[in-house]
Formats: C-alpha cells, sequence, structure tokens
C-alpha cells in the first residue's frame, strides 16, 4: 500500500502555490500519485464498484429513443444505442396525422457524437438547424476547457466546414437568411464578451457587439416569435439587452434600456392581442420581477407598460411565448409553478400530484403550436414529458424516463421537512428513502450548493437507487444563497451574508439528527463547484458534525482565486462574492475561505475530485485543500484526491464515464461507512 502523497511546503502565506504551475512535471507527478494513492485505497472495493456500475447501468434503458420535437416538416430526435456514451441526432418527415410516429426507413443522420469523439472527451455545446432546415451548425469542446470549434453541415451532401473561429464560447445562433451566423468570443479570462457575425461562404466576421467590463457576459438568442435576435449582457446583478430583425442581420443592433445598476431585465418577442410586440421581464419595481410589454414599434424603455405587477410572496422566473398564450414560470413557497395565460380565455396553473418536485418548461415547440410540453420529475417519480393543451389545460403524458428492472415508486416515500436556523430562518429539506428505511437513524447523504440564486429542484437519479436500496436517506437542503424561496433568499447567502448559506446546512444536518434520520457519525456531505466551498467552510466550523465529505470540484480556494483578476471569471464574481481589494471584504471571505480556515481538528473522511481542464474552478483549488489537509489535521481519516486529467468542470464526459464516477463515490461513502455493499 502507497503512503499518502505529502506535497512539497514552500515558505509564504500559501505553501502550496506551487501546484497552480499547470503542466510543470512535479505537478503532474503529485496529481498522479494522488490518483495512484485513490487507486490503492479503493483497491478493495473493486468489486463492489463494478457490482455499482453495473446496476446502475442495467436501471438505464441503453437503447431509446428521445421525445421527438415537431418543426415544420421533419420531426427531430435523439437515439442512444446501448456500448455507446453519446446519443446520436437524426430527424425524418413529420407525419401527415399530426403523430409523432417515427419513420426509421426514412430518417436522416444529423450528428455522430461518438465518431467524433474517437474514444476521448467530447462536449457538444450547441447544435442548431438554420430556418429552411437545410444546414446544422454545431460546435464542440475536446478538451474539458469549455473552448469550442465551430461547424456548419449541409444536410444534403454531408459536406462539413470548420468556422475559422478561434476562442469561442460554443454558441451559434441563426439569421433568418439562412447564411448568417452570430457566435459568441472568449477573452483572456475566458468571459464570453464579444458577439461576431459571419456570413457563409465570405471570409472573416464583422464584430456587432462588444462589453469591454469584465462582470458581464454577452449571448446571442433567437426570440420566441423567430422574427428577432437579441442580445444580452447579463452580470450577477444588472443586464442590457441589444435587438435586431432575425430578417435584417446586418442591420446595427438597437438597445432596450441602457444599463442601470441592480436593473436586470430580460426581453422577449411575441403576439399581443394580435400584434407584435416585446415583453420584458424586469425586476425595475421590485426584486422579484414583473412583466411588461412595449410595441415593435417602439420597444425602448420608456414605452414599457406593466402587464403583471411585482408580488412580494411570489417570484417570477420566466416567461415562455406562443401565438395563442402566454406561460409564466413562478416560485412560490419554495416550489416551482407554471401558470398559462391563454388569450381569450381564464388563467390556470398546472395541477400536479407531488408535495415536493421540479418542474419546467421545454421550449421545444413551433411558436404556432396549440401545445407546450412541461419535464416534471419528483425524488420518488423519473422524468415525465407533459403535453399540456394550451387552450383547455389538459395533460396527456408523452414520454417518462424507463427504469429497467424492479422498481415501484410508491416504494419510495419523498417528504418537506423544515429546519430552524440560527437566526430563527425557516430552511426547507426534501427527503427520501425507502418506506422501510424510515423510523430510525439511517446512513443519510445530504446534498448542498446555496449560490447564484441556483435553486436546487428535487430530481430523480437511476444512480441515487442503488444508495436507497441500501438503507441511505437522500436530502437536499435548501439553503440562502440559492433561489428556492426567491430573489430575497438569494439576496442573504451572498456577499456580507454568505455565512448564512453555511449555517443554514449545519441546521438542516442537526435537524435530521435532532428527528432521529440520522447520526453523525453515518452523515455524508456533498457539494459541488459553489457547493464544493460550502463543503469546505461546514467541515472547518463542525467537523464533528459529519461522517464524510465528497467535495466535487470544489471552490475551496476561494480568497486567493478572487484576488486573481487573470483567472476566468474573477471579476464577474465579484457580485456574487464581494472585491476582496476592499480590507473589509478581504477579511470577510478569509473568515470562511476553506483552504485558509484548514486548522488541526479531526476530519472525517474525504474525497474531493477537480478536473485538471477546468476553466471555472481550477484543478489546483482541490490540490492545494487537500494537501494542506493532510498536512494540518489531527486525525488519518481516509483523504482522497482524484483529478481528472482529461475532464473540465462536468467531469469525464460520456454517460458510462458518469455512472463510473458515481459508482466510486458510492463505494467510498460505503467503505468509510463500514457497509459491505
Amino acid at each position: 500500500m502507497p503512503e499518502a502523497p505529502i506535497a512539497r511546503v514552500e515558505t509564504g502565506n500559501d505553501p502550496y502555490r506551487w501546484l497552480e504551475n499547470r503542466d510543470a512535471p512535479e505537478v503532474l507527478d503529485y496529481l498522479k500519485a494522488e490518483n495512484a494513492y485513490l487507486d490503492a485505497q479503493m483497491a478493495d472495493q473493486a468489486e463492489l464498484r463494478e457490482a455499482l456500475f453495473q446496476e446502475i447501468k442495467d436501471r438505464i434503458r441503453e437503447t431509446d429513443l428521445s421525445l421527438p420535437s415537431p418543426w415544420g416538416p421533419w420531426l427531430y430526435y435523439r437515439r442512444t444505442t446501448a456500448g455507446d456514451e453519446y446519443p446520436r441526432h437524426y430527424r425524418c418527415p413529420r407525419p401527415a396525422d399530426g403523430s409523432l410516429t417515427v419513420d426509421e426507413n426514412a430518417e436522416q443522420l444529423l450528428l455522430d457524437p461518438n465518431a467524433l469523439a474517437n474514444g476521448g472527451f467530447l462536449s457538444l455545446g450547441t447544435m442548431s438547424i438554420s430556418q429552411d432546415q437545410t444546414r446544422l451548425a454545431y460546435s464542440l469542446d475536446t478538451q474539458g476547457d469549455e473552448i469550442y470549434r465551430l461547424f456548419v453541415k449541409d444536410l444534403a451532401t454531408g459536406e462539413v466546414t470548420a468556422l475559422p473561429f478561434d476562442n469561442c464560447d460554443g454558441s451559434m445562433t441563426w439569421a433568418n437568411d439562412n447564411r448568417t451566423i452570430f457566435f459568441g468570443e472568449l477573452d483572456d479570462t475566458h468571459r464570453p464578451h464579444r458577439i461576431l457575425r459571419h456570413r457563409l461562404g465570405e471570409p472573416g466576421s464583422t464584430e456587432v457587439y462588444h462589453d469591454p467590463d469584465g462582470r458581464f457576459f454577452v449571448h446571442c438568442y433567437r426570440s420566441s416569435s423567430e422574427r428577432q435576435l437579441i442580445i444580452l449582457s447579463h452580470s450577477k446583478t444588472t443586464s442590457e439587452a441589444w435587438v435586431l430583425p432575425a430578417d435584417a442581420p446586418e442591420q446595427a443592433p438597437l438597445c432596450l434600456a441602457p444599463r442601470q445598476e441592480e436593473h436586470e431585465y430580460f426581453p422577449d418577442h411575441g403576439l399581443w392581442e394580435g400584434r407584435w410586440c416585446w415583453f420584458i421581464r424586469s425586476n425595475q419595481t421590485g426584486i422579484n420581477f414583473a412583466l411588461y410589454r412595449a410595441d415593435e414599434a417602439q420597444p425602448t424603455r420608456t414605452h414599457w407598460q406593466e402587464i403583471l405587477p411585482h408580488d412580494e410572496r411570489v417570484m417570477f422566473e420566466g416567461v415562455s411565448l406562443n401565438r395563442s398564450a402566454m406561460t409564466l414560470s413562478l416560485r412560490e413557497n419554495g416550489l416551482p409553478i407554471v401558470e398559462v395565460r391563454p388569450t381569450g380565455a381564464d388563467t390556470y396553473r398546472i395541477a400536479l400530484p407531488d408535495a415536493a418536485y421540479s418542474l419546467h418548461v421545454s421550449d421545444t415547440l413551433e411558436f404556432d403550436s396549440p401545445v407546450i410540453r412541461v419535464r416534471y420529475e419528483a425524488l420518488n417519480r423519473p422524468a415525465q414529458i407533459r403535453q399540456v393543451d394550451l387552450a383547455s389545460g389538459e395533460q396527456q403524458v408523452l414520454k417518462e424516463t424507463p427504469v429497467e428492472g424492479p422498481f415501484d415508486p410508491d416504494a419510495y416515500v419523498s417528504e418537506r421537512l423544515w429546519a430552524v436556523a440560527a437566526d430563527g430562518t425557516r430552511v426547507p429539506i426534501s427527503l427520501v428513502a425507502r418506506r422501510d428505511t424510515l423510523g430510525r437513524p439511517a446512513p443519510l447523504y445530504l446534498y448542498g450548493y446555496g449560490a447564484y440564486g441556483h435553486s436546487l429542484d428535487p430530481w430523480f437519479s437511476h444512480g441515487r437507487l442503488s444508495l436507497l436500496d441500501r438503507g441511505f436517506v437522500f436530502a437536499i437542503a435548501h439553503i440562502r444563497g440559492g433561489g428556492d424561496l426567491g430573489e430575497a433568499w438569494y439576496r442573504a447567502g451572498k456577499l456580507e451574508h454568505k455565512v448564512n448559506t453555511f449555517t443554514d446546512f449545519i441546521a438542516c444536518a442537526e435537524h435530521l439528527i435532532a428527528e432521529g434520520y440520522t447520526t453523525s457519525e453515518r452523515l455524508a456531505i456533498s457539494g459541488g463547484s459553489a457547493g464544493g466551498l460550502l463543503i469546505g467552510a461546514a467541515l472547518n466550523m463542525r467537523p464533528e458534525l459529519f461522517g464524510a465529505a465528497v467535495a466535487e470540484v470544489p471552490f475551496v480556494d476561494t480568497l486567493n482565486t478572487m484576488l486573481n483578476p487573470d483567472l476566468p471569471l474573477t471579476i464577474t464574481e465579484y457580485d456574487e462574492w464581494g472585491d476582496p481589494n476592499d480590507p473589509v471584504v478581504h477579511e470577510r471571505i478569509r473568515a470562511y475561505a476553506p483552504y485558509e480556515n484548514v486548522a488541526p481538528r479531526d476530519y472525517p473522511p474525504i474525497l474531493a475530485v477537480a478536473g485538471y481542464n477546468d476553466s471555472r474552478v481550477q484543478y489546483w483549488e482541490a490540490a492545494k485543500w487537500v494537501a494542506r489537509l493532510r498536512a494540518t489535521r489531527s486525525n488519518d481519516s481516509l483523504l482522497l484526491l482524484k483529478t481528472e486529467l482529461g475532464a473540465g468542470h462536468g467531469g469525464m464526459s460520456g454517460r458510462y464515464q458518469a455512472i463510473k464516477d458515481a459508482a466510486l463515490e458510492y463505494a467510498f461513502l460505503l467503505k468509510v461507512f463500514g457497509m459491505a455493499g
């Protein structure tokens, strides 16, 4: 059994900064030594990992067809095949009877990522069909660094053209002439800062929009009506939109409302009482957003008219537009709500069977469609695609994600609990377990994130069943910093209030223990990226409260990263964490940053996972954190670091590799909890 790697210590404030020297032989040697140490420590779990891999894989229908999406004369769909890492993309003629029946004899293969990957890493960024449906634009990342190459395929001849542009963010948006493409370019800090226009068959590109402010990300997209192109520049707190007709791609864009600090707005284009107009979701009258409209000919801010007022009890998260209805995505009491407002008929909300769930509108159908699709799932219910008739509200389940083998959703119980934070705030918890597990303390997996206003709505997992069926309880802590209870909930867990995120998570853990769901010794915690920061901070604050921890691509070197403006994303992150060049902010971040606060105390077993090509959270954050933990802690519990040397922020690509990653994590937890598996 090899000894645990001990990283070299340098003098100065950051003794492991040398690990930031990407591609240096000593750095690669250290990361490989940590990977070898993990392999050796987990060698006794090899059979269990393989068993977990097989049982998770066996629950997934390996050969399957996605629900086809109709567009004009075609149905578009994906097919997965057993043994392949990626789905293939197809289309076939749309049946005259309006059904979704696929004609395999007449289908056309659009894209095969398996052939493009050739066994290596592959991430498909954008896949976009031109309006006349004769060309396919797509983008590929083959390293995991989220830098994409752009391609256009002629669907009649099969000829593929590689566009001669570098440092692309992967976005590709067609104009209505079927020859002009708008795409995004990355700056030196990996920020999408520029929108360029390229006309097929012509050399070079033309700049359409550039934002020099390092806080703002720039994107281009088509409106729901397909009549407008929208360029949105958005920071964490402020946005600005420029628009131009999709039929006139060379026209100069028009700004709807010049940026004003703290004003966020998001435009779309559709019909109102038979007239083309703009719809704008804006927070100018309240943090939960209101909805405005403006005539197509007078879209600027002075002409906006309120049609849905701000509601302090309801978060207005989005709007989807069809010719015959407007569909609102709302959040109320911590749950997503879809409200339909048909033209000339009463407003209604989509009714659902579960108390805690995930629900969102799938914008995959035509603007003229009389129906919409929504994706619905719960902790104990696989994802369903439901079709909703806009006029009547009638629902039809078109497809449910299959679970192969024995599976009874009624064998699992989903609950909604409420913990009480130190300041008296009630914090929701979503929980699932087998019915025969509840009623006694059990091993429990507690997941959290708590950043960027991102909501952790309950989701179903084929892999998670392997833990539940072994007696685990799974829970999600809906802590402040996320958007689960609206914008105010998010703001109460960012900047000077960030510590609420960590204390909320600890309160959820204490509540689950106090209510008899688990014990400290059998409580595993997990989070990724900003959720990895959560895990690191919670471990420093209350290491004795937890029995194990998993940190995926963890943002644990928070202070040093935020002090380096040359790193990707740093400047735009000031609105989330604060600018540490301000002494007050510096001390605030330093007080909770996981790397700085590692101390000589007993820590539970920890598994940390990093991606060497990760452009969002650099690989060295996890490496430095583990090195300091190994040298500083006062016990010798299992401490493992896995660095995926060919992956980025999302880990290795491909569905089978994702299952292997889950099998490693689960085997680690079963090992440290002394469960044979």
